[in-house]
């Protein structure tokens, strides 16, 4: 005989045992009468188990600003930050040295523009006696113009040292968690070397799917994700949607990110068992009421065209509850039959 089974409707899906690829059905259920059943066919949505890895929408490195040697870790693996936290410091020796060669210089030429200034106005008063010419007027001009230059050269050169100094501070990028600090105080850093790798607070999941249900991920699917740990089985712990299908293969499967929430308490790379849809298929379901056991074997009683009850063996799938419980049959039934309770 051929399969069979009475059309269901059911507004939602439900997780079967461990997750594994089960069925989905519209709502409302439609029972039969009390004591039969008419077995007939139903498209419905099928599911794929498959497994996702929890990663950080963006890895970013804190890098350091400037060369020299760490001073000070305030962060470690594991870490919450904020974005702009100080996790650590790093101190360059030969920036302090070079500060304090700057301002001997600035003084220098703080006393140079000094007496540039005097000789300036000494000159002024000169001229406006007719005692010095226009030229020699010009040139303490200048001389003074130089003195000013150099010294607000100087300056600028010591803000540039303490900046850098600043910059010895390394700031988080952003807010998340700590993955990795590869140095340790001591360490001898170079500008751009990173300091410790950050991951944002917002989580996807990525899948890997095979290669044949590519055609069936689209932008904006719904996802079903399975309990942490794989602890008990059927339940269900959140919903979350596909947001990127990547347009390549990697070892034969598609990959795709799912936004989900809440998984915030996840570590970045742990596995997660998740649901996602893999097309339609006809199959037929009957009430588990309808079916009874026997030498090991599952049966059905099904009324034949005279009303005499005939015992079929059936092979059964998956089980699906919504109210009364569903189970799949694979063999034993075609569209059309009369169930009888058992």
């Amino acid at each position: 005989m051929t399969l069979g089974c009475k059309p269901i409707t059911v507004s939602s899906f439900l997780l079967a045992s461990a997750l594994a690829g089960a069925l989905a059905m519209p709502s409302s259920l439609l029972r039969a009468a009390e004591s039969e059943y008419v077995v007939e066919p139903q498209t419905v949505e099928d599911f794929k188990a498959v497994f996702a890895t929890v990663q950080s929408a963006d890895v970013v490195p804190a890098r350091a600003r400037i060369g020299g040697t760490v001073t000070e870790l305030t962060v470690g693996e594991g870490d919450a930050v904020t974005a702009g936290q100080k996790i650590a410091t790093i101190v360059d020796d030969k920036l302090a040295l070079r500060i304090q060669g700057l301002e001997a210089s600035i003084r220098g030429l703080q006393a140079a523009l000094s007496n540039a200034e005097t000789e300036l106005k000494r000159g002024t008063e000169l001229k406006e006696r007719g005692i010095v010419a226009q030229a020699r007027l010009d040139q303490l001009q200048t001389a003074a113009d130089v003195a000013r230059n150099q010294l607000q050269t100087a300056q600028a050169e010591k803000l540039i040292a303490e900046q850098q100094i600043a910059e010895g501070a390394v700031e988080a990028p952003g807010a998340g968690r700590v993955l990795a600090v590869p140095v340790t105080i001591g360490t001898v850093v170079l500008p751009g070397e990173a300091i410790a790798e950050i991951a944002s607070d917002r989580y996807i999941l990525r899948l890997k799917v095979p290669e044949r249900h590519a055609r069936h991920i689209e932008l904006g699917d719904e996802i079903l994700i399975g309990k942490r740990g794989m602890g008990e089985a059927g339940g269900a712990v959140g919903k979350g949607k596909i947001v990127t299908v990547y347009p390549r293969l990697e070892a034969g499967s598609v990959v795709a990110d799912a936004e989900v929430s809440g998984l915030g308490g996840y570590f970045v790379g742990e596995r997660a068992l998740v649901r996602i849809a893999a097309g339609e298929r006809d199959t037929y379901v009957i009430p588990q009421s309808f079916v009874f056991k026997r030498y090991g074997l599952d049966y059905v009683r099904v009324s034949a065209p005279d009303g005499t009850p005939l015992d079929v063996v059936v092979q059964l799938g998956q089980t699906v509850a919504d109210g009364e419980p569903m189970v799949e049959v694979l063999g034993g039934l075609k569209a059309g039959d009369r169930l009888v309770r058992p």
